[in-house]
């Protein structure tokens, strides 16, 4: 099975179960390979005051882009969910400019960003993507409502008639029959307005430890994972928020990326023998291209439809 246009091949069978239960390759912190060097630092909270200092900027750099390709490039290779979370900058002269970000800005702002996406939307319409807006940073209270409608009806408008409305039990084949393959997932409660998908929930290991990681998320999925609705099972591991975090970042010849790269492998098998016991929906990963994450993604579908 390719992994590029991947739900489109899948067995029949597997075309009318809701979308819940299809194993989605998923991409946390999608944008961050595009982090600005030349951003202001946003997080952590204690080093903002810092930001003027370049090398620490791309220190932070280093270890908060989690991804290695574009966007479109993350798209062709198979994944279908994508971890977006949005920014406005405070001193920007455009009122409703926004942009993404993971410890720094992004260089491309958001508009630019989904229309992207919505282009090979367009090229791919039976490729369901699923997009999760969330962490809404420097959103000031004066501005906040306009900020949100603003890029609410810009979502609305851009994705037009592929856009799927929240609705019940959403599968391959019903999208395809009313021609829509985006699903937008808004995580700000006051500013769904309906039309867009509630917030989905993320499991993750909050830890560097892989052994932890995968402890943590056996018991989610065992315990906590919705029975009727997306959830994500978070791969990724996250930097401590303390000194620790020295251990790390003060390895001048290391990055995030590598970090990732020397362990991921090791988590798909997990991957796949937990996926037997407690079936995963969108499994979110960093550097999703590397080491066949997308296709061990994709083939658990296969085992599902060994089943029925």
């Amino acid at each position: 099975m390719s992994s590029y246009d991947w739900m489109s091949q899948l067995p029949v069978e597997l075309h009318t179960i809701p979308l819940y239960q299809l194993a989605i390759p998923g991409s946390h912190d999608a944008m961050s390979y595009d982090l600005d060097i030349n951003s202001k630092i946003i997080e952590p909270a204690r080093l903002t005051r810092y930001s003027k200092i370049c090398c620490l900027r791309r220190i932070l750099r280093r270890w908060a882009a989690t991804q290695e390709v574009t966007i479109t490039e993350q798209l062709n290779a198979g994944v279908r969910y994508f971890d977006l979370r949005i920014a406005r900058k405070p001193d920007d002269t455009n009122p409703t400019r926004l942009y993404f970000h993971h410890g720094l800005y992004t260089r491309t702002d958001v508009e630019t960003g989904l229309k992207r996406i919505n282009v090979w939307a367009e090229k791919h319409p039976k490729e369901v993507i699923i997009l999760s807006l969330s962490h809404f940073y420097g959103f000031d209270k004066t501005n906040e409502a306009n900020l949100h409608n603003h890029l609410i009806q810009f979502i609305k408008d851009l994705f037009g008639t592929r856009l799927l409305l929240s609705m019940t039990n959403p599968t391959l084949k019903s999208c395809w029959e009313k021609g829509k393959n985006v699903i937008v997932s808004y995580d700000h409660s006051e500013h769904q307005r309906h039309a867009l998908w509630q917030s989905i929930t993320y499991f993750y290991g909050n830890t560097m430890d892989r052994a932890k990681i995968k402890s943590k998320l056996q018991d989610a999925l065992e315990k906590k994972r919705p029975s009727d609705y997306f959830f994500v099972c978070g791969l990724n591991p996250t930097l401590p928020h303390d000194v620790r975090i020295l251990k790390y970042v003060l390895r001048l010849c290391d990055s995030f990326p590598k970090v990732i790269r020397r362990g991921l492998w090791k988590l798909l098998p997990w991957v796949n023998q937990q996926h037997q016991k407690t079936p995963m929906n969108i499994v979110a990963s960093d550097v999703v291209t590397r080491d066949g994450f997308v296709a061990t993604i994709v083939k658990l579908n296969l085992k599902h439809a060994e089943k029925k």
